[in-house]
């Protein structure tokens, strides 16, 4: 059997340097690896992922960023429910150059001899999602891509510090990625850490740079726009789903968040890539 393979010209159309793809991943085993000509940078945002390589399969769990270079095999199995993964196509010329331009990334993650799997936690998750937010308003040109990739780059390759994330403010973070906990808002967040709601928010601003109220509805939106992209349920539905039944103050958060409508985003987004069939 020809493993399926993926080309970045089928992708990456009208001068754009990279292609955003956020998908729910089934648990059904691949049924072969697949190739690609691009450079991937994917993540798990929820959940837990079976990835499939050559060598043998490795568990990713929720903070998982994996490299993959051109011509590396792999493939996805989510493993119980809302195995999600948030990928980037990015243009093979794109990595290359930046390769050979700055000195301290050849060795380094994209241009490493293997495939490079780190491990983000809660504070660095949080910032590269609001980053690639950020990236999805742009127009995916080279300019915008670089100016996502190497402030990530620069951090990761800084010596780790202590986050001094306090175990409660942990568990709840964790917790807020289930919809039972986020439809409740920044209240039901807060009750999850059994501290007061002041404490609460000073200790987020501190650690993560964000407030209990902000944190929430980036949870719903992230979880909004995996049911337009995974789902065929109507905007009233994810909108109650997260826990917003007022449809104009989700399309405002929603806008917000993702720089489009829901129906542009359900659009533009709705083709998954990160598993051929």
């Amino acid at each position: 059997m020809t493993n399926p393979a993926l080309l970045y010209r089928d992708l990456l159309r009208g001068g754009t340097a990279a292609h955003i793809t956020r998908a729910q991943v089934t648990a059904t085993r691949p049924k072969a690896l697949h190739t690609q000509d691009f450079y991937e940078l994917f993540w798990v945002q929820n959940g837990k992922i079976r990835h499939h390589q050559p060598e043998g399969v490795t568990l990713l769990t929720e903070g998982a960023l994996v490299f993959m270079r051109p011509e590396d095999q792999h493939a996805l199995q989510g493993r119980g429910d809302q195995a999600l993964v948030v990928s980037l196509t990015l243009h093979p010329q794109l990595i290359d150059a930046l390769g050979k331009r700055h000195k301290a990334l050849p060795g380094q993650l994209f241009w490493a001899d293997d495939v490079q799997t780190l491990h983000l936690d809660t504070k660095a998750l949080i910032g590269l999602n609001q980053a690639v937010l950020r990236l999805e308003r742009t127009a995916l040109d080279r300019f915008s891509v670089e100016a996502f990739l190497l402030p990530l780059c620069a951090d990761l390759l800084k010596p780790v510090t202590d986050t001094a994330s306090p175990d409660w403010l942990t568990y709840a973070v964790a917790a807020a990625s289930n919809p039972s906990v986020f439809r409740q808002g920044a209240g039901g967040f807060v009750a999850q850490t059994g501290q007061t709601h002041p404490h609460v928010s000073r200790t987020m601003k501190r650690v993560m740079g964000i407030s209990p109220s902000d944190f929430i509805n980036q949870q719903r939106m992230l979880h909004a726009a995996r049911q337009l992209t995974g789902t065929s349920e109507t905007l009233a539905d994810v909108a109650s789903d997260c826990g917003i039944p007022n449809l104009s103050h989700f399309h405002k958060l929603f806008r917000a968040a993702h720089g489009l409508t829901p129906h542009q985003y359900r659009r533009k987004y709705q083709r998954d890539v990160v598993q051929p069939e």
